[in-house]
């Protein structure tokens, strides 16, 4: 397929990685951030290609997986009440709060529904006056404007049924607590394509400033990750901490201008949890006050505390990139995606995930 195809061809791949062994000297950590790339990684074998030196790590990988148990909780009590519908993406309906899931709470007779888009929730809305609708609206700066405009539109039409539970999560303050954390171990960051492509590169230069550690935005097909990795081993070669766009055919320094015009309209930067992070200063969206209505959080009076994940789970330590899935003593075992633990195994884009599906072949039981 055009324009996909080029980005997976072998001959470019061979290419890239005598340019990577020809350049590397040094044990180097490289983290990326999304879990779209983690994927193709996996899927690919990228990471057994690259030269011993090279170790990739896994960071946050998607927001599913860092949605906090709080917001699943949240999500899962007012998904009881006899007046709401509850809808979300398929993946959110799986993730573990600290007790149960959406998916339990739905065969005990809760109504649950799984959409698409935010445009599905607002199309139930209009159908169903008598409901409340509330969506669990999950993100990274990719999903967070049209779920914005899901709330714009719903203000624009006087829907008063429509509501927004939100757990957006924005990416730069996550490489800072990542970076500025006591036992980091990554030397170098590709930052995920599609955030970029809606935010622009600015925030990203700032943390290469912040840090003096080098930042690639990259692609998701197997060239687009070995160019990004190619340019960070050369960078920390050279001892140099720059930034550089290796996804431009996607992404411009501004970003998509529309796109963030109507988030700064409808939400504002907050504190935020992050499930295995803890709570990250100025990282999440919640909604301006301008449309405290529609915002779930404020009308049901959803005030749930965070609560510790599972003790035996480890992936608080594989979204810091401190451990690898089949690091866990229960990955494959007591927990795959039919019986996750945690939410890297449930979501489709999570480290665990790709782990199992891709390498799950290699695990050593552990006695």
């Amino acid at each position: 397929m055009k324009y996909l195809d080029e980005y997976r061809d072998s001959q470019m791949v061979k290419r890239l990685l005598e340019k990577i062994r020809r350049t590397v000297t040094q044990h180097l950590v490289l983290m990326e951030i999304c879990g779209g790339q983690t994927h193709t990684i996996m899927r690919y074998g990228l990471d057994e290609l690259l030269p011993p030196q090279i170790e990739l790590v896994h960071g946050p990988g998607c927001p599913v997986c860092v949605t906090s148990t709080s917001i699943l909780d949240r999500a899962i009590e007012v998904a009881q009440r006899e007046d709401v519908t509850l809808v979300s993406y398929g993946d959110m309906l799986r993730v573990p709060g600290s007790k149960t899931d959406l998916l339990s709470a739905k065969s005990r007779g809760a109504d649950v529904r799984m959409v698409y888009s935010p445009l599905d929730a607002l199309r139930i809305a209009r159908q169903t006056p008598e409901r409340k609708i509330v969506f669990l609206a999950v993100g990274f700066e990719t999903t967070a404007p049209a779920n914005a405009m899901a709330v714009w539109q719903a203000h624009r039409e006087g829907l008063n049924n429509f509501f927004l539970l939100a757990s957006h999560v924005l990416v730069p303050p996550a490489i800072r607590a990542l970076a500025g954390s006591p036992d980091n171990r990554v030397q170098g960051f590709i930052a995920p394509g599609h955030v970029c492509t809606v935010v622009g590169c600015r925030d990203y230069e700032d943390l290469v400033q912040e840090f003096r550690m080098p930042i690639v935005v990259g692609g998701f097909e197997p060239v687009d990750l070995l160019q990004a990795i190619a340019v960070l081993v050369t960078m920390l070669e050279e001892g140099r901490a720059a930034f550089s766009n290796e996804y431009a055919r996607s992404v411009s320094y501004r970003g998509n201008i529309e796109a963030q015009r109507i988030l700064a309209e409808v939400f504002e930067v907050a504190d935020q949890p992050w499930r295995g992070l803890g709570e990250i200063p100025q990282s999440g969206l919640r909604l301006k006050s301008k449309f405290a209505a529609y915002d779930a959080n404020q009308v049901f009076a959803l005030t749930i505390p965070e609560v510790e994940a599972s003790s035996v789970c480890i992936s608080a330590k594989i979204l810091k990139g401190l451990k690898k899935p089949t690091d866990c003593s229960v990955f494959g075992h007591s927990c795959t995606p039919e019986s996750p633990l945690g939410a890297p195994m449930v979501s489709s884009e999570g480290a665990c995930s790709a782990y199992y599906q891709y390498r799950r072949h290699d695990l050593v039981v552990i006695q």
